[in-house]
């Protein structure tokens, strides 16, 4: 599980994936700039820099970390992975203080270049909250429809994340399942303009690259797991 905080990206391993993330005699920093054993010393505001790994990490500790990541200043922050006793007990702890949102969205792929929209001063990819009783396949093609006009079909899935936010003085942590889809009928392509969405635009790879400059973390993430998927 990967959780951007604050267009930070938070990533929950579970023990075996931790044998790989932990430190070696041959690599002791080579991915991370700051290394903490809960079980051996205190997490302090600190260590809040470059890239993080926590070793032993309990929900407790989540509990902290994001207090922290709330009160304190984090500017140098970059990445925190989270080595997990139990995994499914953390990702409780991490989803304890929010409100959770159901969404959808899809990378849409014509010619071997991918749509992306210009909005509020970003790019971003297509995405929705979810109709009561709808599916996130559904969701996904409709959301795109209506954000682009752009008429799909829902291909495999590519990824799920996690992002927050607040609203109306909630803290909200949306769960988005992202879909690879195809055109079957792009004729009445257009923004969403009362969804502030001020340009569609259909990208090659050296243009999504460029454009990702001005994006959000979790978008990257998505299609960097989209290239990984259709190579």
């Amino acid at each position: 599980m990967i959780v951007f905080l604050n267009d930070r990206p938070i990533r929950l391993v579970g023990a075996k994936t931790a044998k790989q993330v932990a430190p070696t005699d041959s690599k002791p920093l080579r991915d991370y700039d700051q290394i903490v054993d809960a079980r051996l010393e205190t997490l302090k505001p600190e260590a809040l820099q470059g890239h993080l790994l926590i070793l032993n990490t309990t929900p407790a500790l989540i509990a902290k970390l994001l207090t922290l990541l709330q009160t304190d200043a984090i500017s140098d922050l970059l990445s925190v992975t989270l080595s997990c006793l139990n995994k499914t007990d953390c990702e409780t702890a991490i989803k304890k203080p929010f409100k959770i949102i159901k969404a959808a969205g899809g990378v849409v792929i014509k010619n071997k270049k991918m749509l992306l929209m210009f909005r509020r001063s970003v790019w971003d990819l297509p995405k929705g909250k979810l109709d009561d009783g709808e599916s996130s396949r559904q969701g996904a093609a409709r959301e795109v429809e209506e954000e682009t006009g752009v008429r799909v079909a829902v291909g495999e899935r590519i990824c799920t994340t996690w992002h927050t936010y607040k609203l109306n003085g909630n803290r909200i942590l949306k769960r988005t399942k992202w879909y690879l889809m195809s055109v079957l009928d792009d004729r009445n392509m257009a923004p969403q303009e009362d969804e502030d969405i001020e340009q569609l635009a259909w990208l090659d790879q050296r243009q999504t690259k460029k454009a990702l400059t001005n994006s959000f973390s979790s978008i990257r993430y998505v299609i960097d797991e989209t290239n990984k998927l259709i190579g």
